[in-house]
């Protein structure tokens, strides 16, 4: 079909075509080609369609990335969230968080993988390619962050911590761990301020949350809600009142206009 056969731009015989394979390499230092995966892997991730190979094209293009593999699973509860697998380019592996970034300067949030895993090696097939159903299902540790771990201490922390390691299906966060680096994404977060509201009793916008993605910001952001509301009602007491005194000057001047 013309869809798979398309114009040869390399050659100068009428009607020359290329076959489109879908295939994704790369030439290598001897001039052998390197397979990267497939471009034509598209997947359906919270109403988002999505293809894979242009994940694993810009991971690839990162210095510290010697291949990368990108992936759609879904868990036990119906979560299907994305996942890259690395192969590192030298000793120093990626953080999650430079990755993120990273992906975030080419590509819109929801394309950005909730799970990042290093592996030494990818399974592969009988000819060759990345046998993408071997791949493992990401360890419920706690992931390479830039942050180094301390653990929650207050009440609220500890509140917030519990519902995020149910959430994210991780056994360890700290306070200082960023939700979105952890994999976390805004479904699991609108689930996180509905049982934070509830367990706290609270309301809180849930807006709060994106604002203060990680467990230290948002409780000392709760600490500081009552007096943060208290200004914001004297704020609005004060423009009440100009809007008052303003529409009061405004009237008088109409009577003394209309007296004249």
């Amino acid at each position: 079909t013309a869809e798979r056969f398309i114009p040869d731009p390399f050659s100068e015989r009428p009607g020359a075509r290329l076959y489109k394979t879908g295939d994704q390499v790369r030439y290598l230092a001897d001039g052998r080609l390197q397979f990267l995966g497939r471009i034509d892997f598209q997947v359906k991730v919270r109403g988002f369609r999505i293809e894979l190979g242009e994940i694993e094209s810009v991971l690839n293009r990162h210095t510290a990335v010697q291949q990368a593999v990108v992936t759609a699973r879904e868990d036990a509860d119906g979560d299907k969230r994305l996942v890259a697998y690395l192969l590192a380019e030298g000793a120093q592996a990626p953080t999650v968080g430079e990755l993120r970034r990273f992906l975030q300067e080419s590509l819109p949030d929801y394309m950005v993988p909730s799970n990042f895993v290093l592996l030494d090696e990818f399974p592969l097939t009988p000819n060759g390619k990345v046998n993408r159903r071997a791949l493992p299902a990401p360890e419920g540790g706690r992931p390479a962050l830039e942050s180094e771990y301390v653990a929650p201490q207050t009440e609220v922390e500890q509140t917030i911590a519990a519902l995020w390691k149910e959430a994210l299906k991780v056994e360890q966060v700290g306070v200082n761990d960023n939700f979105f680096e952890l994999g976390g994404h805004s479904l699991l977060l609108a689930q996180v301020h509905s049982r934070l509201q509830q367990q706290l009793q609270i309301e809180l916008p849930i807006i709060s949350l994106f604002q203060h993605p990680t467990i230290s910001a948002l409780a000392k952001h709760l600490s500081q809600a009552p007096e943060e509301d208290q200004a914001a009602q004297q704020e609005q007491i004060r423009d009440r009142a100009e809007r008052q005194k303003a529409a009061l000057a405004r009237r008088r001047d109409r009577m003394k206009r209309s007296r004249r």
